[in-house]
C-alpha cells in the first residue's frame, strides 16, 4: 500500500464522513460519503444522490469520482480512497464503483471502508482482484 500515515487516512474518513451529510437518499436512507485523496494532494469527496427511478442511482464514489475528473481533468491518480455512511452498516464500494475507481487507482492503493467487524482498510487489488484490465484501454 501506499506510505500513508493512519492519521491521513483517518482524516479521509473524515471527510467522507462529513460527505454522507450531504447525501440525498430519501427513498432508502442510507447516506453514504467517499473521499479520494488524488496524487496531487488534493481531496475530492461525493456523496450517494438518488432517484425514484433506483438504476438512475448515483453512488458516493462515483459521485467523488466524476468531481475529482470534472476538477482535476483525466490523467488524475487516486492515492487512497475513503467510505463511510451514517447508518452503522457495511459498506465497500458496490462492483460498479469498484470498476470505474480502477481507471484512476492502482492494485496497492489503499481502500477504507465500513465492515461488518468494523473499519477495514484493504489493497484495491484485494478489493476488485479480477477488473478489467486497464491494458485493454490502449487497444
Amino acid at each position: 500500500m501506499t506510505s500513508l500515515s493512519q492519521a491521513a487516512l483517518d482524516d479521509l474518513l473524515e471527510q467522507a464522513e462529513k460527505a454522507a451529510e450531504k447525501s440525498y437518499s430519501p427513498y432508502s436512507h442510507f447516506r453514504v460519503g467517499a473521499a479520494l485523496r488524488l496524487s496531487n494532494g488534493s481531496v475530492v469527496t461525493g456523496t450517494n444522490v438518488e432517484n425514484i427511478s433506483f438504476g438512475l442511482t448515483i453512488c458516493a464514489e462515483r459521485s467523488a469520482l466524476v468531481r475529482a475528473v470534472s476538477e482535476f481533468g483525466p490523467d488524475i491518480r487516486i492515492e487512497a480512497i475513503a467510505v463511510m455512511n451514517l447508518n452503522g452498516a457495511a459498506s465497500p464500494p458496490c462492483g460498479a464503483c469498484r470498476q470505474m475507481l480502477a481507471e484512476f487507482s492502482d492494485v496497492e492503493t489503499p481502500v477504507v471502508f465500513p465492515a461488518a467487524s468494523g473499519l477495514r482498510t484493504m489493497r484495491f487489488g484485494e478489493v476488485l482482484p479480477l477488473g478489467f484490465d486497464l491494458t485493454l484501454k490502449k487497444l
